[in-house]
């Protein structure tokens, strides 16, 4: 594919996730909630590689590969992500967006609900799903050590969110720990093992999108999603909730890794 064919395709995506948030942001007008974004921004991803596939003419392995993991991916995300919006309901982030918006600028639920959550995520999705979009072009070269390196990355990366999201659920299933911080499992060694899996997958398929000439600018996507779920509305959104509600929870961070699984601190 051509520069021209290749943007073409980028910006044919763009327009089609837009126009499917817009009309999820229809949803939410009648639920009056904007928190199953959350399970929808996995499958917006998974959409956008589907909507690929069959557009591009590149190597079939690589290209099924990329399907196969953006899809094991996306359909255990965003279930678990929709079971847990069905279980608790609205989520205290875009209630506090939502009033925020309205006490600063005036705006309504369907402005807000539009302008900052569902056309953002559009885009937000679109970038971050580079990998799976580019890597999907070229032809040549067929899937080396680099790509399979990449798919077991993002296989571990499956592996340790899926488990990160069981111990959690499993934890705030059980009454007794109200109130309570998780601190064993995979969340004795990081305080996001959900999310530094998530960043596994993505890094796993850049991986495998990088060794073609137009994979390597799908970098964008693993860079903006690192650097928003450790800097932006990752960890310290998620952080600063817990803290007003967990007293023992400024000790454990001070003793567990943010990010990275590490040894906790001793003392």
């Amino acid at each position: 594919m051509s520069l021209i064919d290749i943007l073409a395709l980028l910006g044919l995506n763009l327009a089609l996730i837009i126009a499917v948030m817009t009309g999820l942001w229809l949803v939410s007008l009648k639920v009056r909630d904007v928190s199953f974004i959350d399970a929808v921004w996995p499958m917006a991803m998974l959409f956008l590689a589907l909507v690929t596939f069959p557009r591009t003419e590149g190597d079939p392995t690589r290209k099924w590969l990329l399907m196969w993991l953006v899809g094991v991916w996306a359909l255990r995300l965003g279930w678990h992500l929709y079971r847990r919006w069905r279980a608790h309901g609205a989520d205290g982030r875009y209630l506090n967006l939502l009033a925020r918006m309205e006490t600063n600028r005036g705006w309504g639920f369907g402005k807000t609900a539009l302008l900052v959550v569902f056309v953002p995520q559009a885009v937000l999705a679109w970038l971050t799903s580079l990998p799976v979009q580019l890597g999907q072009v070229a032809l040549e070269p067929a899937v080396g050590w680099i790509g399979w390196a990449g798919a077991v990355l993002a296989v571990i990366g499956i592996g340790f969110e899926s488990i990160g999201d069981a111990q959690l659920t499993a934890f705030r299933n059980n009454p007794a720990n109200k109130g309570k911080v998780l601190d064993t499992g995979l969340w004795k060694y990081t305080r996001h093992p959900n999310y530094f899996g998530d960043a596994c997958v993505w890094w796993g398929l850049f991986l495998i999108a990088a060794e073609t000439g137009p994979g390597l600018w799908a970098i964008a996507g693993p860079l903006f999603l690192t650097f928003t779920l450790t800097k932006w509305s990752g960890i310290g959104i998620t952080e600063k909730v817990i803290h007003a509600s967990r007293p023992g929870y400024a000790d454990y961070v001070r003793r567990t890794s943010a990010f990275i699984p590490w040894p906790p601190k001793k003392g």
